[in-house]
């Protein structure tokens, strides 16, 4: 049997420009939801959060068929000197079961996870948006202000925040010598105060967005607590948003939302749509002055979508 081919990290940024994938996201929840589902399996730590390993397949039918393959081992950079996620996306021939290709599955969830949110600014952020403020300045974060800044040109100022104020000037710098207006954010209430978009992509178990410090019309992206014990978001941000998910079980699997249902803060009715019955027109959209808050779980279908793009269009030239 010849050897599968494989899309490495650098041919998968190439084969999806942003505002090709975002387009082809919107598109995509226009139709028919594929099949879904998730196997999880973890190792608790005494030192820290746990290692797991994922296994999420997506089915459209006579159309696409594939799996994700992803680990997730916190300690991984302090006590291997390696990335906390490794990841391998398989796509399966829809017609005959036969697998096809083999994709990086680090680039893919970064160029997933990115758009994923950039689809959320899209149906939700007010269009005249011109500040935006990033928690967060990990692996993923290069990705999520740029996939931002595709979807809205307007802005003029990125403000990077970190725990470590080196990571946020490091990436800042790094982005500024591109030609991206980033700068570290100093001052994280004036930064809450004064932005129109605030994402967030952290690990963070205690809320670092705060409700009362958002003006009218800011919209909120969390991207980090996947899992029921991580939060971004405090509870003054669930009372005050218009809530949207990417799938349904952000609600099941994110703190922000399985902490605040069961302390009586909001309910599961308060969430006002996913991805689908906001391209569909099925939900209320928030308006002008309202604070949305958009979580994006990153679903099974979205590495899916994802990984069509990345096979169907060639290499930018």
């Amino acid at each position: 049997m010849s050897a599968l081919p494989y899309i490495d990290f650098d041919e998968v940024h190439a084969r999806a420009p942003w505002l090709t994938l975002i387009d082809a996201l919107e598109a995509a929840h226009r139709r028919e939801k594929p099949k879904t589902g998730q196997l999880r399996l973890w190792q608790s730590r005494d030192d820290g959060q746990p290692d797991f390993m994922t296994i999420a397949p997506a089915w459209e039918k006579d159309e696409a068929l594939g799996v994700k393959l992803v680990t997730s081992f916190p300690k991984n950079m302090e006590r291997h000197g390696v990335s906390t996620v490794g990841s391998i996306y398989i796509i399966f021939d829809p017609a005959t079961g036969k697998p096809q290709t083999l994709i990086d599955g680090e680039a893919l969830i970064f160029r997933k996870t990115a758009a994923d949110t950039a689809l959320g600014i899209r149906l939700l952020a007010r269009p005249d948006a011109k500040k935006l403020v990033m928690m967060g300045a990990g692996a993923l974060a290069p990705y999520v202000i740029e996939a931002a800044l595709a979807v809205c040109p307007g802005i003029d100022e990125v403000q990077v925040w970190n725990r470590t104020m080196e990571k946020a000037e490091a990436l800042a710098s790094d982005l500024s010598g591109r030609g991206l207006p980033v700068v570290p954010c100093t001052d994280v209430a004036a930064a809450h105060a004064g932005a129109d978009i605030i994402l967030a992509a952290t690990m963070a178990e205690e809320p670092i967005i705060r409700g009362d410090m958002l003006k009218p019309g800011t919209h909120v992206g969390l991207i980090g607590s996947f899992r029921p014990e991580m939060r971004e978001g405090d509870d003054t941000l669930l009372t005050r948003a218009k809530l949207y998910v990417d799938d349904p079980s952000a609600i099941e699997k994110s703190g922000d939302f399985t902490q605040a249902i069961e302390a009586g803060v909001i309910t599961r009715e308060d969430v006002l749509g996913d991805l689908y019955d906001l391209c569909q027109g099925r939900c209320a959209l928030p308006g002008p002055d309202d604070i949305s808050m958009f979580k994006n779980a990153g679903a099974s279908q979205l590495d899916l979508m994802t990984a069509q793009v990345i096979t169907a269009h060639a290499i930018e030239g």
